[in-house]
């Protein structure tokens, strides 16, 4: 009876504590449902902002930056937020700073273009092929093609080079516009220096067309002018001539001097109307030559007879230094103006009472002839500018010259394939050298 009592109540228990153990369960599940709800919550909030984030970059990345993102109640949610949007102020800040550079250099582009386009030079880039890479305006007018035609064509389409020449290595050479075959024009070009491995090179074209003509009219003017101006001083050397010679009476010995002293005049104003006539002939360094073998012994002394009525005005003694005789292949008219030029120039600046040397020799191919004077000398500069045109020291000296001279001797000797150069020591000489290719194939003839 007891056993069973025990039994029923163990019984009882067991139901008990099974009701108790489902009630736990219950509380258990319900905490972690509320619990769950809760973290569900703050993972949707999370979730949130890291789209409001990816949002912000993505309008970053396409260029928008002026978005901004807002704070959340999430934990380091401020700090990271600021730090993103500091970020997007300093782009924002940079690309300001871009557009300002961008705008600016567009205007000076825009300027160097206008500029360039102005010039009335015409200005070509173009490859190692030829092909036009870039042209100004005025190219494109000249080759009559509008401008973007003219780019990836070739140069050799618009121009004629001259012979044997190439566009790159061109300086101051005429060429010929196909369009435009009457007017003239020069060109010079360069290699562009550019940090990359491909050449390329700039073409200046310049229109000379209106220069060359106003040349011809000046040279036509120059040419008539000093044939007119010859005639009357011609007519007065032969009637002085006449005087002299007491062709129309006797004259007494100062009148003599008088005249003699006109004469002299009269072939220096000659000789200076006559090297302007010649100047004016010169095109291009190029003069016509008529060469015959000169026997320089007889051809120098007799130069020296007509100069040393020149000479007695400043009592200089023209001294011939002859070691030998020689031959010389050379136009004697041309030869004789250089010389009688020097000599003039040698009395005109050397010291009065003093000598004027004039020497001839040789060395291997060559004949040397040398005329010094013992006077003021030239300084460093003027030996650099001796030889331009329109250059004299005449100024210097309160006398009259054109400047023409030396730069006629220099042009004629050139001519000859020689070489015409000047040494001098200031206040001590001044010596002119001409140094000429000997005989007819180049060798030394001696006179017998």
């Amino acid at each position: 009876m007891l056993m069973e009592v025990i039994s029923f109540i163990l019984d009882e228990n067991n139901v008990f504590l099974i009701h108790i153990l489902n009630l736990l369960i219950l509380v258990t599940l319900i905490a972690l449902f509320i619990s769950a709800r809760h973290a569900g919550k703050k993972w949707t909030k999370v979730n949130d902002y890291f789209g409001v984030i990816t949002n912000a970059v993505n309008s970053v990345r396409y260029g928008d930056l002026t978005k901004k993102i807002e704070k959340m109640d999430l934990p380091n949610s401020g700090e990271l937020a600021e730090s993103i949007n500091r970020m997007i102020e300093t782009l924002s800040d940079r690309e300001k700073m871009i557009i300002e550079y961008q705008t600016e250099l567009h205007r000076q582009n825009k300027l160097l273009e206008a500029v360039i386009d102005s010039l009335s030079d015409g200005l070509i880039v173009m490859d190692e092929e030829y092909k036009i890479l870039r042209a100004t305006y005025k190219i494109s007018d000249w080759f009559n093609v509008e401008g973007k035609k003219l780019i990836g064509t070739s140069l050799l389409d618009y121009i004629q080079l001259p012979p044997r020449k190439k566009a790159e290595n061109l300086t101051r050479e005429e060429i010929v516009i196909n369009a435009l075959k009457t007017n003239s024009f020069l060109a010079s070009s360069m290699e562009l220096k550019i940090d990359d491995k491909k050449k390329r090179f700039i073409m200046i074209i310049k229109n000379v067309t209106d220069q060359k003509e106003l040349e011809s009219l000046k040279e036509d003017f120059v040419a008539t002018l000093t044939h007119d101006l010859k005639v009357p001083i011609i007519a007065e050397t032969n009637m002085l001539e006449l005087f002299l010679n007491e062709s129309f009476g006797p004259i007494s010995e100062k009148q003599k001097i008088a005249l003699k002293n006109m004469q002299v005049s009269n072939k220096e104003l000659l000789d200076l109307v006559q090297i302007v006539l010649e100047t004016y002939k010169v095109r291009d360094g190029k003069i016509r030559l008529y060469k015959e073998n000169i026997m320089l012994k007889s051809f120098i002394e007799e130069i020296i007879e007509e100069m040393q009525v020149i000479a007695l005005k400043t009592n200089n003694r023209l001294e011939f230094i002859l070691p030998r005789d020689i031959r010389v292949w050379a136009d004697k008219i041309q030869l004789k103006r250089v010389i009688k030029n020097l000599i003039q120039n040698a009395i005109s600046y050397g010291e009065p009472d003093s000598p004027i040397e004039i020497t001839i020799g040789e060395i291997p191919q060559y004949v040397v002839i040398k005329v010094k004077d013992y006077g003021a000398g030239l300084s460093e500069s003027e030996i650099d500018k001796i030889f331009n045109k329109y250059y004299s020291a005449a100024k210097k000296f309160r006398k009259i010259g054109t400047g023409l001279g030396l730069y006629l001797a220099k042009q004629i000797v050139d001519s000859h394939d020689g070489e015409l150069t000047v040494e001098s020591k200031k206040g001590e000489f001044t010596e002119f050298c001409i140094k000429l290719p000997a005989g007819v194939n180049g060798n030394v003839y001696f006179g017998q």
